[in-house]
């Protein structure tokens, strides 16, 4: 049986102010960094190591990976930064209050934005400075890859392959993988895992900053799934997600 870890990013500065962030690159809130030590302090505590770790090419992950390792006494693992595990990407909304969006287009449309499987935010304009052409780390991307926007099978279809031809061969070389994303990252992965309905990823909430370690069979497909921690946290934790840009709350 083998088993890899998956890390939602703690809280971010964007989290904190309720804006779709989507590929916006930044920090970790005070609070995100606490998140992201007490998650490497769980995993310690449950007797997990690791032999790589995985980031998105966003500072937040990278920064959540970081403090994970620094906790188990792992920053001189090898570790990959890549875009493919980049947050989906938000497009026209990225930087926008989720209140704000709701006032605008009505809470029904904004949850089909952040919820739906298929449905697409508003594009970027080829000419928008928030195109990932223009920044530096994507400048060896073909830029056909990069998005102006995406649906959440959109994601799936990225990460997905990012985890069948890159992940999976090391699973199966037995090397312990750590996996510090963002919450429609994980989401998607777990829709490509385990192919759960749309419903039932609908209403699925990964929390910031609690390891979800993931049993896998001798052909690397899931077992089961559980978080680390106490459950009443973890349930604390989940709502908060859900709650997220619902104006009504």
């Amino acid at each position: 049986m083998y088993h890899v870890i998956l890390v939602r990013h703690g809280e971010s500065e964007y989290n904190r102010r309720n804006l779709f962030t989507g590929w916006t690159d930044v920090s970790l809130t005070e609070r995100g960094i606490h998140e992201a030590r007490e998650a490497g302090h769980l995993i310690r505590e449950a007797g997990y190591t690791f032999d790589m770790a995985f980031s998105s090419v966003l500072k937040r992950s990278i920064q959540t990976m970081h403090y994970i390792l620094d906790e188990l006494d792992l920053l001189w693992i090898p570790e990959q930064k890549a875009w493919k595990l980049n947050e989906r990407h938000y497009g026209a909304l990225q930087g926008l209050s989720k209140t704000e969006t709701a006032e605008k287009y009505g809470e029904e449309q904004l949850h089909l934005w952040r919820r739906s499987l298929t449905v697409k935010p508003p594009l970027l304009q080829t000419d928008d400075p928030r195109n990932p052409q223009f920044e530096e780390r994507y400048k060896n991307i073909n830029p056909q890859d990069l998005p102006l926007g995406e649906s959440l099978q959109d994601t799936v279809y990225r990460v997905g392959d990012f985890w069948h031809h890159r992940i999976v061969p090391l699973i199966r070389k037995k090397e312990r993988i750590l996996i510090s994303a963002h919450g429609n990252t994980l989401r998607a992965l777990i829709k490509y895992m385990e192919d759960i309905d749309e419903k039932s990823l609908t209403e699925l909430n990964i929390p910031t900053g609690i390891p979800l370690v993931y049993e896998l069979d001798d052909q690397v497909r899931p077992i089961r799934r559980f978080y680390l921690g106490e459950p009443e946290h973890i349930e604390r934790k989940s709502a908060e997600v859900a709650n997220q840009g619902n104006v009504t709350e």
